[in-house]
């Protein structure tokens, strides 16, 4: 099983986001059901471990907050990049959040990402021949897509589909107060 834990975007948002897609060269456009936030990627895990990833999730200490979506960015140079990707905020709710599930995983044995936490919506994915994003990020106010209280995390099961990955909920878990 490949897993991570992220957020779900609402329907709406969801649709703000896909309104920004336009042509640019090797642009590999999300689809409505692949956007989401990912907090902490396990990957390939096996079936046994999967009541252990559970239970590290279950009644995280941490209060339900509002997130921002709103900006684009990308990753690697605006000409050449590898990923197009729309900002939320407040960081430093969604760092806490990462903090308190990894640390569950942690003590679980499930080791931390070797990346740092650069929390953000995918959009696009570039591969041969990136055309440039430049133009779509000149604007700060490119994309104001809303508002959502993130109020629970999903363990998602990624599987590889036609046209990309195929996202399916396998547990929902609710955040709650400290």
């Amino acid at each position: 099983m490949r897993l991570f834990f992220g957020l779900e975007i609402p329907e709406s948002i969801k649709q703000r986001l896909l309104s920004i897609q336009q042509p640019v060269a090797g642009a590999r456009w999300q689809h409505a059901d692949q956007l989401h936030l990912t907090l902490a990627f396990l990957g390939s895990v096996e079936a046994q471990q999967l009541s252990d990833i559970c239970q590290a999730a279950r009644n995280l200490p941490v209060k339900p907050f509002d997130l921002t979506v709103a900006g684009v960015g990308c990753f690697g140079h605006p000409d050449c990049p590898k990923n197009l990707w729309a900002g939320v905020q407040p960081v430093a709710e969604l760092a806490r959040l990462h903090g308190a599930l990894n640390q569950r995983l942690a003590a679980s044995g499930f080791g931390p990402e070797k990346r740092s936490f650069k929390p953000h919506i995918t959009l696009a994915r570039f591969k041969k021949a990136p055309g440039s994003v430049a133009d779509l990020l000149r604007d700060p106010d490119t994309l104001v897509a809303g508002s959502f209280t993130v109020n629970r995390i999903a363990l998602f099961e990624s599987t590889q589909g036609r046209y990309g990955s195929v996202y399916r909920v396998l547990e929902w878990f609710p955040l709650i107060a400290s």
